[in-house]
């Protein structure tokens, strides 16, 4: 269960009186409600096997973090690069430069080399590149070309080893270019710096570490540079998930990258040990709503307004994990388009009284549907106490969202799911939704029951002395529902 506290009146609501208990029940009917939803999950019930050593799980399935950084001919992008490793010195990484990768020119193209255009795709060995990528995802060293910029041509003798790492950085100004590429990277990154700065830090560096003249780089640039980064480079932008305006000299920019790789290393490990943790792909839209409801200063209604856009988000991804079965309909134009068909048992579980916060969201996406409540007095770091649960009658026959935005000990998940289970719901029918999770949360209730789904937007760093998530986001309930100052 979440953080939340139930204020002593809402205890006081669920006291042995059989009156008062029949009006529970009224309450809960009501709110429950007939609803029905058209999603059905695959069957199969699988108990609850003991789970393998997570260190050594991890450590054979544990694959590094990908990063693509692309831009104009000198944007800055190596630079960026080398200001993420500095700051991530304490993981191993690995940089990889495109340049690496040039096709060595045939004799009679390096008797026209002024002709030749080095920012064109075909330029590049993309299929060896798009190798030694995988074979570094895959935990394997690689030999890395390395190419001769004076002569045109690969050093034959010459290698770079590169080993197994935590992040690789790909680096080039078309590694967004072919679509192969782009699927093997995590985060991909535009450095985005004027023209005319380009212009110049090109010059410089091609006479000075290429050996070229002045006029040679004006008319490659003219010719073939500018005319290619206008076709190939610009084009790749609208692929990256972040643009650093002015480049290295963006210091704030690469801190909040650099912040949002060690989060998403820390959900990588865990999402790894466990096959059951779904994190939803973190964009900035949503690392930034996080942002808004993690500020204590934030008002009730914004904290209720980028909630429920986070929550709406989970739900949606949720119920992504559910099965289908295939049907075709005819559209309007008279074609026939072959789709799919959501089964029709499918009910929510919110866990009183944060998790009904979440009940409006899944009441949006799934028309209908019912929802039962469960009640469990969360005391201190054993969650026990189960005081009240109302649920659907044939719930053994349904999948269970159960909804709970803030995962923290895992004990009142635990009891939770526990009811559940002797209400007659396989374990593998359960979905658990969250906006937060803790990795001791995650740990408690995925060693229990591996075989329910968690489906969560962020991983946090850990618990406290009080057992309080941290970073976090405080009271949830008290927050949302506005009980602060009771």
């Amino acid at each position: 269960m979440s953080n939340a506290k139930t204020p002593h009146s809402f205890f006081n609501l669920f006291s042995n009186d059989s009156t008062m208990t029949t009006a529970i029940d009224a309450v809960m009917e009501a709110a429950s409600g007939p609803h029905f939803s058209g999603l059905h999950l695959d069957a199969g019930f699988r108990s609850s096997p003991r789970s393998p050593s997570t260190s050594i799980l991890a450590e054979s399935i544990k694959q590094p973090f990908v990063i693509g950084v692309s831009g104009g001919t000198a944007s800055g992008k190596t630079t960026v690069c080398d200001m993420i490793i500095q700051q991530l010195h304490d993981h191993r990484v690995v940089l990889v430069n495109q340049d690496s990768f040039y096709r060595g020119l045939t004799a009679e193209e390096s008797e026209r080399v002024h002709e030749y255009n080095f920012d064109h795709p075909d330029a590049f060995d993309t299929e060896q590149m798009l190798e030694c990528i995988e074979k570094l995802k895959k935990g394997n060293s690689v030999h890395l070309p390395i190419y001769d910029f004076k002569n045109h041509r690969r050093c034959s003798e010459s290698f770079r080893q590169v080993n197994a790492s935590d992040v690789i950085i790909l680096e080039g100004i078309l590694v967004f270019h072919d679509q192969r590429v782009r699927d093997l990277m995590n985060m991909k990154i535009f450095v985005d710096t004027d023209a005319d700065v380009r212009l110049a830090r090109r010059i410089r560096r091609d006479t000075v570490e290429r050996g070229r003249d002045v006029n040679s780089v004006l008319e490659q640039y003219a010719k073939f540079v500018k005319p290619a980064f206008d076709d190939f480079v610009l084009p790749s932008k609208k692929y990256a998930d972040v643009i650093i305006p002015r480049g290295g000299d963006n210091h704030v920019a690469i801190d909040l990258i650099v912040q949002h790789i060690r989060t998403k290393l820390g959900q990588h490990d865990l999402c790894k040990i466990y096959p059951n943790i779904y994190v939803i792909q973190s964009t900035f839209q949503i690392r930034g709503m996080h942002t808004l409801i993690r500020d204590k200063e934030i008002s009730k209604h914004d904290f209720v307004f980028y909630s429920d856009r986070l929550i709406r988000l989970v739900v949606e991804h949720g119920l992504g994990h559910l099965p289908f079965t295939e049907m075709q309909v005819v559209t309007p134009t008279g074609s026939v388009y072959s789709g799919v068909d959501f089964c029709k048992k499918l009910c929510g579980v919110s866990i009183v009284r944060s998790g009904e916060s979440m009940e409006n969201a899944l009441r949006a996406c799934c028309k209908g549907i019912k929802i039962g409540k469960i009640l469990i007095h969360r005391d201190g770091d054993n969650g026990k106490q189960l005081i009240y649960e109302k649920l659907p009658t044939d719930i053994s026959e349904r999948h269970v969202l159960l909804l709970d935005p803030v995962l923290a000990t895992g004990n009142s998940a635990n009891q939770a799911i526990e009811l559940l289970i002797q209400k007659g719901v396989p374990e593998s029918h359960i979905i658990f939704l969250n906006l937060v999770s803790a990795p001791e949360g995650i740990h408690c209730v995925s060693k229990r029951f591996p075989s329910v789904k968690i489906v969560t937007s962020e991983i946090d760093v850990a618990l406290n002395e009080e057992y309080r998530v941290i970073p976090g986001l405080g009271e949830f309930g008290d927050r949302y529902f506005g009980t602060d100052d009771c």
